[in-house]
């Protein structure tokens, strides 16, 4: 059973944010966010309640560890 808190799509996005992702386009309701340095692009779902499982999908490709990326989410 995941640990992983439920969040929306657009709080992912903001902690995203938070380490150095910037927004670079939405298709439909699936935003992109892109880092530079290192180079990770990632897919989030605006939607209301992200899945567990899609949530760690992003966590991992990101490269994030997933504490980090639970505080980041608490933070705000």
């Amino acid at each position: 059973m995941s640990g992983l808190p439920r969040f929306s799509g657009r709080d992912a996005a903001k902690a995203l944010m938070l380490v150095g992702f910037r927004f670079v386009r939405q298709h439909g309701s699936h935003m992109i966010l892109r880092r530079d340095d290192p180079f990770a692009q990632t897919t989030v779902p605006d939607h209301k309640e992200l899945d567990r499982g899609t949530l760690r999908a992003i966590i991992r490709q990101c490269g994030l560890p997933t504490e980090k990326f639970e505080k980041l989410l608490k933070s705000m």
